[in-house]
């Protein structure tokens, strides 16, 4: 059985998407302020990385646990919900077909009470 990361392309898809995400991100203006100071391309790794294992790819992901990361950033529910429509567009962009982004956008939107600390 092919897996949700061999059958978009691996790592280069992973990558190329990453970085379109992060440029939607930093020029949105609910979101970027929640980037100020933060090592970008440190970020766009550890992201790389969640979204690979997220599509069931290799587990190459060293960072923190999503709710400690998170913790203490008060990410608002609007800002994830801004970070989930960022993301489906950013897959769209590069290609993935509607199928595997709703697919991948639902298990990405389960993370939301780990990562939502605003209350």
């Amino acid at each position: 059985m092919t897996s949700m990361y061999e059958r978009l392309g691996g790592h280069d898809t992973v990558k190329v998407a990453v970085a379109v995400f992060y440029t939607r991100v930093l020029a949105d203006p609910l979101l970027a302020p929640y980037f100020e100071g933060i090592d970008l391309a440190r970020l766009r790794s550890h992201q790389a990385a969640f979204l690979s294992v997220a599509m069931e790819g290799p587990d190459v992901f060293a960072g923190r646990p999503l709710s400690e990361a998170h913790a203490g950033l008060e990410v608002a529910g609007e800002a994830f919900d801004a970070m989930i429509e960022h993301l489906e567009f950013a897959l769209v962009d590069v290609g993935v077909d509607a199928g595997d982004v709703a697919e991948l956008v639902s298990r990405v939107r389960s993370f939301r009470d780990l990562v939502v600390t605003a209350r």
